[in-house]
């Protein structure tokens, strides 16, 4: 409920009181796994800052309680004002990550977004998973159909830009990363990590690649480049699968390891080796996440990960990446309203395009700080921190400063909730039953799962998915998002036909691939069934084929298309322009006892030593004259600010590393804990302005700075 990794937890609860957490032994997917954030859960449950009733600012700037329909109504008619002096995209609105852990708030999104019908809407898929969700969506003709490496049986990982045993998975939902990258190894496999910090995940693995910042894309190609070179590609499996193979070969030449060297840092030799032993392993899978997908060619080294894969004919094999088959099946919600998709329309400012409906959120301050039609004037942000999480965010604390209106739907007063007029706080999710909806559809392995509430609501309080259809109901909508299926269901409700997000699965469970048809004498799943199995169902190893979660019309890959095409024209221009260039770039971590930025006001989570620190090689402590434990100076071109040291070896020269997330001094008066720890953002130092031009990626990674020692 926290987390991708989704790790079964047991609690005791005692007259509503969560006694103890402890993780669950006997689950199917954890097996008695769990990190600090599972056990500290029942923290953030009883936080005593966390928002209970709804708040609005008062005249002289400070919160005070209101009624639901007090606040209900105050937001639909200011909105709906806005909306009708302004028109539809005057509103803005932008959701956040937790809501992947929030099986009602997600089914909700689509209905919320139609009843305000707006197109500047924003998500923390920019900063996070877009190149992923583009690449799918042209290479497999869905956002939603994503290979997920088989990590319990392949021999070769080639891990780019993630660290799984810090994050359990990303687009990988695999708890106990730790284990399951030692059985590689003890099964006789070889785990190799390409980063640039020594991280967590590249301590464990047989070889540690410490490339440069942004040429991850360029590494991919020139191990394609070798296997095409040699004759070590699958030419039977492009041949029966794909389209385009032809032009993509035509174009690998411009990509050998001895052209990529200069950008990547890494000798042409040893791009040669690697890319020879993932070819000759039984089974191979390469994976790459966040560090790749935040970088100058996020899409480009996204495709590149998927053709590797598909070159070698390792794609739906067995220890390969392979598809999911879940039980709920997310692509067929997302096709159903609408979703799937991308470059619909653009941004108004920038022209930068849309990714399942979201628009780039380095674009976020220039919407509202631009004047002309489409203006956004009011803002709504649900379970989102975007001060902390965009490009330049004091640029965006700022520009929420000169909203007409604005609300927020969160259980704290933050970085970004304390500019809103009116703050929705819901439940949270100790109190509320619980689906895994989106992380199952990336998981390791095919299981099913429902948890009933830990404890009982306070009194008046409200679901997420509760607040999100009281506000679509009063802004002209429904539950639904659709005008006949809502009309239906208005006509159903005399007979106690209510919408609940829970009954909708039910629906999708009864008629997904293991479903029972609401058949009697089926032995598929139903609801019922999920209840009657605390600990989970197994469902299998993910099964091979490729098949079912190919969605062009001609069931085929398709390796060409004109932005991939413009990607790679695009690399190849910078292999010979900025290849080798010199100067500091910054790029950002992942702590294990962090959660972005809204588990740091557990007193638990926040003890011990500081993180919220640079890590410095120490060839650059010397040159820059910074000292270890010492405050010191980080510029970029878009901020300058103190940041304080930590010497360690672990980086690449040239590379220093901040973690995302903090920033938390605004926030002190609202949340003591994290006001006590405040550390300093990483994206304050990141321009807005440069982004990753295929589809308007944030650029976290690589940032260029300067680093030198405070004034006596």
């Amino acid at each position: 409920m926290v987390c991708e990794a989704t790790c079964g937890l047991k609690f005791e609860v005692e007259d509503n009181q969560i006694l103890s957490v402890r993780p669950d032994d006997d689950d199917v997917f954890s097996q008695g796994y769990v990190c600090p954030k599972g056990i500290a859960i029942a923290d953030i449950h009883a936080d005593p800052d966390r928002l209970r009733r709804p708040v609005r600012r008062n005249a002289a700037g400070e919160f005070e309680e209101i009624s639901w329909d007090a606040a209900f109504d105050l937001v639909a008619s200011r909105l709906s004002e806005i909306r009708a002096r302004h028109g539809r995209d005057a509103i803005g609105f932008y959701w956040g990550n937790p809501t992947g852990n929030n099986h009602g708030a997600l089914l909700m999104l689509s209905a919320f977004t139609k009843a305000l019908g707006t197109r500047n809407r924003f998500s923390s898929g920019s900063q996070d998973a877009n190149p992923r969700i583009v690449t799918s969506y042209e290479l497999y003709g869905s956002s939603i159909s994503i290979p997920i490496p088989d990590i319990d049986r392949t021999d070769y990982f080639l891990c780019l830009g993630a660290n799984p045993i810090v994050s359990n998975g990303s687009v990988m939902t695999a708890p106990d990363m730790r284990r399951r990258l030692r059985a590689v190894r003890e099964r006789g496999g070889k785990v190799v990590v390409v980063d640039p910090r020594r991280t967590e995940t590249a301590k464990e693995a047989d070889e540690h690649v410490a490339i440069r910042p942004g040429g991850d894309a360029a590494l991919l190609l020139a191990m394609v480049q070798v296997l095409v070179e040699r004759g070590r590609i699958d030419r039977p499996f492009l041949e029966s699968t794909t389209s385009g193979w032809a032009e993509i070969e035509r174009r690998m030449a411009a990509f050998t390891p001895a052209r990529v060297a200069g950008m990547t840092g890494v000798a042409a030799d040893t791009i040669a080796r690697l890319a020879l032993e993932f070819a000759d392993a039984r089974s191979a899978v390469c994976y790459s996440r966040v560090g790749v997908c935040v970088g100058p060619h996020a899409t480009l080294a996204t495709f590149a990960t998927d053709l590797l894969n598909i070159v070698t004919g390792q794609l739906g094999r067995e220890g390969g990446p392979m598809f999911t088959t879940p039980a709920f099946d997310l692509g067929r919600v997302a096709r159903m309203s609408g979703l799937d998709g991308r470059d619909r329309w653009r941004s108004r400012v920038r022209g930068l395009p849309e990714t399942l409906g979201d628009l780039p959120s380095a674009v976020l301050a220039d919407e509202i700080e631009t004047p002309g039609d489409g203006q956004i004037r009011a803002m709504v942000t649900f379970a989102g921190n975007p001060v902390l999480s965009v490009p330049n965010g004091q640029r965006v604390a700022a520009a929420l400063d000169t909203l007409d209106f604005m609300v927020s739907i969160d259980i704290y007063i933050n970085e970004t909730t304390r500019h809103a007029d009116v703050i929705l706080p819901p439940c949270w999710n100790l109190a509320e039953d619980h689906i895994d909806l989106l992380f199952n559809a990336v998981a390791v392995r095919n299981i099913a799962r429902w948890s009933p509430p830990v404890v009982e609501r306070g009194e008046g309080e409200l679901a997420d998915w509760e607040i999100l259809l009281a506000l679509t109901e009063r802004l002209g909508g429904g539950a639904l998002g659709e005008p006949w299926l809502d009309r239906l269901l208005g006509w159903l409700r005399p007979l106690g036909v209510r919408w609940t997000p829970t009954g909708f699965l039910n629906l999708l469970l009864r008629f997904g691939p293991y479903g029972d048809r609401f058949l009697p004498w089926s032995d598929g799943l139903n609801l019922a069934k999920l209840k009657a199995a605390p600990h989970g169902i197994d469902l299998g190893a993910l099964r091979p084929g490729i098949a079912q979660r190919l969605f062009h019309s001609d069931r085929r890959i398709h390796l060409v298309s004109p932005c991939m095409l413009e990607a790679m024209a695009g690399l190849e221009r910078d292999l010979d322009t900025k290849a080798g260039t010199n100067g500091l770039v910054l790029i950002g971590r992942r702590e294990l006892r962090s959660n972005n930025s809204w588990m740091h006001n557990v007193p638990a989570l926040m003890s011990g030593r500081e993180r919220c620190v640079l890590y410095v090689h120490p060839e650059d402590a010397s040159r820059y004259q910074v000292r270890d434990g010492e405050m010191a100076i980080l510029e970029s071109r878009v901020h300058r600010g103190e940041v304080r040291v930590a010497v360690t070896d672990e980086m690449r020269p040239g590379v220093v590393s901040l973690p995302h997330g903090w920033g938390h001094a605004d926030s002190a008066p609202w949340q003591k804990v994290a006001g006590g720890h405040p550390g300093v953002s990483a994206n304050d130092w990141v321009d807005d302005a440069i982004v990753e031009p295929i589809i308007g990626q944030s650029i976290l990674n690589g940032v260029p700075v300067q680093l030198g020692p405070c004034a006596a």
